[in-house]
């Protein structure tokens, strides 16, 4: 009842957080202090472990991540603790219903900004409907085959997940349909265009090729003497177990490397079948797979850990 409450609200910011989490009690002030200065806007915060359905619901697998609602319809999100994009979100939408010309103007400005980094997020980018593993439309379908039917690395970006960008990037690239692909910032066009490329043989020298996964998967993996895979970075990890792992080899004193896996889809899904290991942290050491936080967590007790670690074992 209560977030029936906060919804018929024009502007609902929901930030799910976790209280082992520092970065989430840092936007929580932040949220204070936004909450002081847009009384029109409704704060929410739930903790995300607590409301598993919610978080699986709108795919929250780190934290802080903030959702933004308008008339109960979700309309934009933010991954991570970014106080001045939150900031930038939060006055964009409130004031959305009633901005003046130069307001509109400005606006428009810091939308077209934006839009210009999304499109130069990767060398190859794919504005579509859904995602690569989920196309939403039979053009999206289409194009995502054409492009991994020809090796071709790209990232995408579902314009479902972002009113604004679905309907600025149409004036902004002056192509009123999607899916629209992007090669090093410059408009190619869309499943049309990318079909007579194919079919001229201009496709496979417009667009970058792929590594391969398996390829991609070893290198990363032998990028340092000790490599941990995990959600977030050393600075700032994004779950509990990540957060529990990375106080452990802290301890060690040896040196090692990380990659976050909430950053590349990609290496996310597809270590899990290359290590034939499900979950995540996972630590490797000189390329060979050592295993979990409970793995690490007997490790440790057993005084095996720092041999394993400095490769003694």
């Amino acid at each position: 009842m209560l977030l029936l409450f906060f919804f018929n609200r024009s502007l609902v910011v929901v930030h799910f957080w976790a209280p082992w989490a520092p970065q989430c009690a840092q936007m929580n002030e932040v949220m204070a202090a936004l909450a002081k200065e847009h009384v029109q806007v409704a704060f929410v915060k739930l903790e995300a472990e607590a409301v598993p359905e919610v978080s699986e619901k709108y795919g929250i697998s780190s934290v802080p991540t903030f959702l933004f609602f308008k008339n109960a319809q979700k309309v934009d999100r933010l991954d991570g603790a970014h106080a001045p994009e939150l900031t930038k979100k939060v006055q964009r939408h409130a004031s959305s219903s009633s901005l003046s010309a130069g307001t509109n103007d400005s606006a428009k400005e810091d939308l077209n900004a934006r839009l210009k980094k999304l499109i130069n997020a990767a060398p190859c980018m794919l504005f579509m409907k859904g995602s690569p593993k989920e196309p939403r439309c039979g053009f999206s379908k289409q194009m995502v085959e054409i492009l991994n039917k020809h090796g071709i690395s790209f990232s995408s970006f579902d314009i479902f997940s972002d009113e604004e960008v679905r309907q600025g990037l149409k004036t902004y690239s002056n192509w009123p349909t999607y899916p629209q692909l992007y090669v090093a910032g410059e408009l190619i066009g869309g499943v049309d265009i990318v079909k007579e490329l194919e079919a001229s043989g201009e496709l496979d020298t417009v667009c970058p090729k792929a590594q391969k996964l398996e390829d991609r998967l070893k290198t990363l993996i032998n990028k340092a003497p000790v490599m941990l895979f995990m959600k977030g970075s050393k600075q700032v990890a994004k779950c509990g177990f990540s957060k529990q792992i990375i106080e452990i080899i802290n301890n060690t004193g040896v040196d090692y490397e990380t990659f976050d896996i909430l950053e590349d889809e990609e290496v996310r899904q597809g270590l899990k079948t290359y290590s034939n290991w499900p979950t995540y942290p996972q630590l490797y050491v000189k390329g060979e797979l050592v295993g979990g936080l409970d793995i690490v967590k007997e490790l440790k007790e057993s005084g095996e850990l720092l041999p394993i670690l400095k490769g003694e074992n």
